[in-house]
């Protein structure tokens, strides 16, 4: 699948977890709200990667991800936006290891936060 192709589908996915997450988070299950949100900048930063540099990293870590994204020159400011937000995208972070791993349980303003910060990233566009 030439890369166009890969960054497209990995893009939809991204935007699927996100109306899902949604969808969680006004039924109540805030646990998977949070999960889908972290699921969806996931996806989506490493869109930006395969796009960018033709190939991404096998890792689950955001923190990662972003630290990557923003040595490229036209998304430098990405590295400004994750510091600003460090907080709650290691809380995003928490969301997939405790999905998996821990008992933990997210609360409604948790969920909310995550929300929001997903959809702030999702917002971007290459330009």
């Amino acid at each position: 699948m030439p890369h166009i192709d890969e960054v497209r589908v990995l893009r939809k996915r991204a935007l699927a977890f996100q109306r899902r997450a949604k969808e969680s988070f006004n039924s109540g299950d805030y646990d998977l709200a949070a999960f889908l949100s972290e699921q969806a900048v996931q996806l989506y930063l490493k869109s930006i990667l395969l796009e960018e540099l033709g190939d991404y990293p096998r890792t689950h870590s955001i923190s990662y991800l972003f630290s990557l994204i923003s040595k490229i020159q036209k998304y430098k400011d990405m590295g400004k936006f994750f510091e600003e937000r460090k907080k709650i995208f290691r809380l995003m972070e928490d969301s997939y290891i405790s999905s998996r791993y821990l008992p933990r349980e997210f609360t409604k303003e948790e969920a909310e936060e995550l929300l929001n910060a997903a959809e702030e990233v999702l917002k971007w566009r290459n330009t």
